[in-house]
């Protein structure tokens, strides 16, 4: 039989491919009895590879990368026609396509219409999508996420699949059965809203007012959960007063970075953040951050009004 699996998705193609391949057999013996093209093969060489009886298991996989969208020249696809309908049936061969395999592909068009064909586009997901997505991921895995963490992981990953099932292990083993909320979120994966947060505080440092607006706005209407940002903004300056006493006693980035546990990198963009404040000033902040987060929790304020007036509010910070 022979398989299409082409499009964008490529976390989802991986998946597909990995799920049949578990149902072929032992894994060490399917390691034995598979063959790799990772670059698009001469017809001979695939078919060599294609006829090639199983060794001690029933079946042989043959993945080729990007064959079918790396367009072939017409004796390849000639070729492929008249070979693929009389695949030997112990072979299993995937077309792993990184693109979308067009609709009037000749080889697409007969996995359609051939009985031992497959063919399926992995398209990637957007939006509510990978919102659904995520839940349903954490459900498969026996955890709970509320509504707004599902939805700040889903926009803060751009929908990298990958990405998602990686911060979404951590995430389960770190609540182990309790409910992830977004404030684990922002605890264990800073990684994407890491960039913008550190443009942010350099504005704000500069005393930006505009460009700390312009920043905001932006997140916002990027779909970035206010909630989310606030808990962001409320790390950054936790970290940049620690940063701060460090330096204050005379360490430098490297140190710091030991003392502290955070990256290299890292530490030396904070340190470098924290030249535009003093101890007194980031302390102040910290402490008007507090007073935001009650006051939004007691109903007295609404975050993003919130986050807007703390914006023009640090900027004037003297």
């Amino acid at each position: 039989m022979f398989y299409i699996l082409h499009g964008k998705d490529a976390y989802s193609r991986k998946q597909t491919l990995a799920k049949l391949r578990g149902k072929l057999g032992d894994p060490a013996m399917m390691d034995l009895n598979t063959t790799i093209f990772d670059k698009p093969p001469t017809f001979t060489a695939l078919r060599q590879a294609c006829d090639a009886m199983p060794f001690l298991t029933k079946s042989r996989l043959i993945i080729v990368h990007n064959l079918l969208t790396g367009k072939p020249a017409k004796e390849m696809t000639k070729a492929l026609k008249a070979y693929l309908p009389v695949l030997p049936d112990s072979t299993k061969l995937v077309f792993m396509e990184a693109g979308n395999v067009p609709r009037n592909n000749a080889i697409g068009k007969l996995a359609v219409s051939s009985k031992n064909g497959y063919i399926k586009q992995f398209d990637e997901m957007k939006g509510g999508q990978v919102t659904r997505w995520v839940t349903n991921y954490v459900k498969e895995q026996n955890g709970r996420i509320s509504s707004h963490a599902a939805h700040v992981l889903a926009t803060e990953t751009e929908g990298n699949l990958q990405l998602l099932t990686n911060e979404l292990e951590k995430l389960l083993i770190y609540k182990n059965g309790e409910t992830i909320e977004s404030v684990d979120v922002a605890l264990l994966s800073p990684y994407a809203a890491e960039a913008s947060i550190f443009d942010l505080v350099d504005t704000i440092g500069n005393r930006n007012g505009k460009g700390a607006a312009l920043l905001l706005h932006k997140k916002l209407s990027e779909g970035t959960d206010p909630f989310y940002l606030f808990a962001m903004i409320i790390r950054q300056f936790r970290l940049l007063i620690q940063v701060k006493e460090t330096a204050v006693s005379g360490l430098k980035p490297p140190a710091i970075a030991k003392e502290l546990r955070m990256h290299k990198f890292v530490a030396g963009k904070m340190y470098q953040q924290s030249g535009h404040f003093t101890l007194p000033q980031l302390e102040q902040i910290y402490r008007h951050l507090l007073e935001i987060d009650i006051g939004v929790k007691t109903g007295k304020n609404d975050m993003v009004t919130a986050l807007s007036v703390l914006m023009a509010t640090l900027t004037a910070v003297h």
